[in-house]
Formats: structure tokens, sequence, C-alpha cells
């Protein structure tokens, strides 16, 4: 798969394709912040996606771009599977 508007498609995707589902998130928020945070994916828009968090965090839903994942600014794994990982090529 060729990086660029292809992969960003392909993580839309995925991410569509996984709204209900639980997913664990590691955000980088820069200058050594960094969000763990678990939840579920509520719905996802043409250029967003939104996870709504568990009861155990301050925030109630966060919100992040698909560029986010794909620059890694974000991870997402959605059943032991990290979204936008390029599968192995034998």
């Amino acid at each position: 798969m060729a990086v660029g508007v292809n992969s960003l498609q392909q993580i839309k995707l995925d991410l569509e394709a996984s709204v209900g589902k639980r997913v664990k998130l590691r955000a980088n928020r820069g200058r050594k912040k960094i969000i763990e945070a678990e939840g579920v994916i509520e719905s996802t828009y043409p250029k967003l996606f939104v996870v709504k968090l568990d009861a155990s965090h301050s925030l109630e839903r966060l919100s992040y771009t698909y560029a986010d994942v794909l620059t890694k600014t974000v991870e997402v794994m959605v059943d032991d599977c990290l979204i936008g990982e390029l599968p192995a090529i034998n």
C-alpha cells in the first residue's frame, strides 16, 4: 500500500468499521504530555472521529483527525490491532 491519500483513506475505512468497538488511545499532546485512555468509537465524520471515554476520565469525549493517526500523533488500538499500521509483506 502506498503512503499518502490511500493510507489515509484506509485509516478512515478501518475506523468507520470499528464504530461501537472498544479502543485504547495513546495521544501525544506535546511537551511530554501523553494521554492514555480507553473508550468506544462513537462516530466518524469526513475529517475526524470521536471517542467516548470511560467514566474514569475527567473528559467525556475526545476527537482526532485521521491525519493524527497517519502521523502517529495518536495511536488507536482496536482488538489488539494498531490502526494505521501497514501489514507485513512477506
